[in-house]
């Protein structure tokens, strides 16, 4: 009913076949594979990493791996700020975002997972402007190809770099409000992190039902709070001086609630772990083991 999988960008020196072949040793049913611009890295943690070079698709090659492993790619993710106030970087990172979608097409990926961007020193109000100038245009390219766009909720506002606004405008569902009012499209959705609710202090279940039709995708990540942290910094503190992300099970998430809402609303589809978890990076092994200890807890919520 629901489909495990994870986000290839933990494994960065994997290349396509290596990913495919452990998620099918490890009862994976499928991953989210990452499509960044050969020669165009992101130095961000888990950016920058590419599974997939949709400017040099092999389409048998690749169809040939998920049918040799039984693994399916639930998505294609590329996650750069397609509204940097740098004009020509932006506008790289948007025509990207349509080359991907191509390629889903042709590989038969169901949908692209991305952020919508921000100018992190424009208010709310300016960014959804640059959103409605920008993003019909990538919408037209999806809607031609039959391809989903998943927005991660995630406010990409962590540390210094990002300040004041983060990098993301899809943060909360009065943002997504005025998202779907702006572009009504059904193609438009959301790759759904209960995590980033977490330490925005809000409801990370509730959404599910109420955007239950906008659920293109779903990340599987948790995340702790350090209420003693938040205590002496504030909310007004870069995130990460107050909260960090974990595996599922081992954060803030109510799982049970979570899978419950999902059952709740019929959705069917991929679930993905995202391990974005530091206190899994000392070593391969440690990765492998982040992963599958994910895997090992979401087992009680699905049938693998």
């Amino acid at each position: 009913m629901l489909n495990l999988g994870f986000v290839s960008a933990i494994l960065a020196d994997y290349d396509l076949n290596s990913v495919l072949k452990f998620a099918s040793d490890q009862q994976f049913k499928c991953v989210e594979v990452m499509c960044w611009p050969s020669g165009n890295a992101d130095n961000r943690r888990y950016a920058g990493v590419t599974h997939i070079d949709v400017d040099n698709l092999d389409i048998a090659h690749i169809k040939g791996l998920t049918q040799q492993y039984g693994v399916s790619i639930s998505g294609l993710g590329y996650y750069p700020n397609p509204l940097d106030p740098d004009p020509e970087k932006a506008h790289f990172y948007r025509e990207h975002i349509k080359q991907i979608i191509r390629a889903a097409a042709k590989l038969g990926v169901p949908v692209v997972n991305t952020f919508i961007g921000r100018n992190p020193s424009l208010n709310m109000t300016d960014n959804l402007k640059l959103f409605a100038e920008h993003w019909p245009a990538i919408i037209k390219v999806a809607e031609e190809n039959n391809v989903k766009i998943g927005i991660e909720n995630c406010p990409m506002w962590f540390s210094n770099d990002e300040w004041p606004g983060g990098k993301n405008l899809a943060t909360t569902p009065a943002v997504w409000d005025r998202m779907f009012e702006i572009i009504p499209s059904p193609i438009l959705g959301l790759n759904y992190d209960p995590s980033h609710l977490i330490w925005q202090i809000m409801d990370e279940i509730q959404p599910i039902y109420n955007y239950r039709d906008r659920l293109h995708h779903i990340h599987l990540k948790d995340v702790k709070l350090y209420r003693d942290k938040l205590n002496r910094v504030g909310i007004m503190a870069n995130p990460l001086e107050y909260h960090s992300p974990k595996l599922p099970g081992l954060g803030d998430v109510r799982w049970g609630a979570f899978f419950a809402a999902l059952t709740d609303v019929r959705y069917r589809g991929p679930v993905c772990i995202e391990v974005e978890d530091k206190a899994f990076e000392g070593s391969p092994e440690d990765v492998q083991t982040a992963i599958l200890t994910a895997r090992n807890y979401l087992k009680q919520y699905l049938v693998l």
